[in-house]
């Protein structure tokens, strides 16, 4: 019986069709990359059973503690992708440094970042983690790149995406033209496009936060989950629910797939007065995915895609999801911010063209 659907590689050649002059190498990066996030996919799914499970008693360059899964991801996708000849070098969550293409190999005009493998904390208990990857183009000129060469905002990305490990493996993809959605199948080892032209419902009702640092919070947090959690007998005259599954491919394909709204702030404690996430290995690709599909991305302050990074590792506020809820998060920000008499710009943001 023949499957219908259009496989990822059709999808991406007919993609390259569409641009006049293109050379393939492109195309050719994306399926190396895919190719190694099925990889990843296998060891997810048999992890109990290879006993690739649980802590390798090291620490990562933000000291967290690395999973026997987060090493092994990492050096599938340096393996996957160092000798194609597409790439002139790699960034990782997991790596203090850039990673620089092997003499052997040849190189080629884009950049790519990644997190090899996001909420590896949930591997243990079998819930949703993925892998989340960003592409850039190499400055020019530029053959052996520096952390500088990396420092380019949000938008500036070629393509973002990730790869979601559930009871589906689902592959999310944009190139700056929408959001594509494929799934898995096992049989064939092909992605197929199940999810062709998402978009982000612009009605809300459920959002993500973790509660438990609630006492940390900035007032314009604190204000904006107070009336979520007030429903229909508070402001918004409307009923909300909580969702938190501390994997941020997990709560970004929730809201691509039934809206919502998704928030991991600045709050006061040490390690997170600037910010959790990665601003280039998760905050920056999720918000260019979000804004595809209809969304928005801020950090509480300005758009987290005009954002210039400062270094490989800096971490910033995230709210993502609907466009209408992210707004009112941003407002809420610059009233506190005027009642505080402190307008607050944590992040260097790009000049205006003009």
């Amino acid at each position: 019986m023949m499957r219908k659907g259009t496989t990822f590689t059709r999808f991406i050649i007919e993609e390259q069709r569409r641009i006049p002059n293109t050379t393939g190498e492109f195309t050719l990066l994306l399926s190396a990359i895919v190719t190694a996030c099925k990889e990843i996919s296998d060891g997810v799914n048999r992890g109990q059973l290879i006993n690739v499970l649980g802590s390798a008693d090291t620490e990562n360059v933000q000291g967290e503690t690395q999973k026997k899964l987060d090493i092994i991801s990492n050096e599938i996708m340096l393996k996957a992708l160092e000798w194609g000849g597409h790439l002139s070098g790699m960034a990782s969550e997991e790596m203090e440094d850039v990673y620089p293409i092997p003499a052997r190999f040849p190189k080629g005009k884009y950049l790519v970042v990644f997190d090899p493998l996001d909420g590896s904390s949930n591997t243990e208990i079998n819930v949703s983690i993925g892998t989340i990857f960003s592409i850039l183009r190499c400055p020019e000129g530029i053959t052996n790149p520096t952390e500088a060469d990396f420092l380019q905002p949000g938008t500036q990305q070629v393509c973002a995406g990730y790869v979601l490990y559930g009871p589906a493996t689902n592959l999310v993809l944009t190139t700056g033209q929408g959001v594509n959605g494929f799934t898995l199948d096992q049989d064939i080892g092909e992605f197929i496009l199940t999810n062709p032209k998402l978009k982000i419902p612009t009605a809300a009702k459920e959002f993500a936060i973790n509660m438990s640092n609630q006492r940390y919070w900035e007032p314009a947090i604190k204000r904006y989950i107070d009336e979520l959690i007030a429903g229909d007998d508070g402001p918004r005259e409307k009923n909300f629910n909580t969702r938190w599954i501390a994997s941020m491919v997990a709560e970004v394909h929730r809201i691509l797939m039934r809206g919502g709204i998704f928030l991991y702030p600045k709050d006061g404690r040490e390690n997170v007065h600037k910010g959790r996430l990665r601003l280039l290995y998760e905050a920056n690709p999720m918000s260019f995915i979000i804004e595809q599909a209809g969304g928005a991305a801020s950090t509480g302050r300005g758009r987290i895609l005009s954002v210039v990074p400062d270094s490989l590792h800096q971490r910033i506020p995230v709210i993502i999801g609907a466009k209408e809820e992210v707004e009112r998060v941003e407002q809420y920000h610059r009233e506190m911010d005027a009642t505080l008499g402190e307008q607050a710009v944590p992040h260097r943001q790009m000049e205006p063209t003009t």
